[in-house]
């Protein structure tokens, strides 16, 4: 899993007013817990502009005040109307205790249905797994090269060594679907063999 460094502060008071004055000065309130604790701080949004506008999970190096601790990132809010970065939720993890995180898919290769006139849809553009940070990739990459016409790939069909995972077994990864050309292509393929 890549890794990502980012620096808060502790914050020096709680609630509304403090929070407000927090992101009037640019910065975000931060929760990390975990481990038996639990520290409130704040990061700037510059910081974590990164971090969050990217479909990549990352394993965060924190520096809380000279403090050093490991998270993944478990939660972020929005402000409903101007889409602004409310608040995130860190998650402190170590060597010995699984983490849940959702990872990107990515599609590779050239899907044989394709070929034959159907469409590639990708139906799952993250997937959440369990494991030792250690353990858990960048992303999960799926093969669709042998995938045909009219053929899907699930949950139940990724293989991660030491990962479980969380997604119910039939939902959909990938899928090639018939179009209406498909059909007369599927047809002149027969005919040529």
């Amino acid at each position: 899993m890549k890794t990502f460094e980012l620096k808060g502060t502790k914050r020096a008071a709680l609630g509304k007013k403090a929070t407000k004055a927090d992101r009037a000065a640019g910065n975000i309130p931060c929760v990390l817990y975990g481990n038996g604790q639990n520290i409130d701080f704040t990061v700037t949004t510059e910081d974590v502009r990164k971090l969050v506008y990217t479909p990549e999970t990352y394993l965060v190096n924190l520096d809380i005040d000279g403090e050093q601790h490991l998270a993944v990132v478990q939660e972020t809010q929005w402000a409903p109307v101007k889409e602004l970065l409310f608040h995130i939720d860190f998650l402190a993890v170590t060597a010995d205790k699984p983490v849940q995180v959702s990872l990107p898919v990515y599609l590779t290769g050239h899907a044989a249905g394709v070929k034959a006139g159907g469409k590639l849809v990708q139906n799952a553009r993250k997937l959440k797994v369990k494991g030792l940070y250690t353990n858990i990739p960048e992303n999960i990459t799926v093969d669709v090269t042998t995938l045909g016409l009219g053929k899907r790939y699930q949950v139940e069909d990724i293989k991660i060594e030491n990962l479980q995972m969380m997604n119910p077994k039939d939902m959909l990864v990938a899928q090639v679907r018939a179009t209406r050309n498909s059909g007369a292509a599927a047809a002149a393929a027969a005919t040529e063999e």
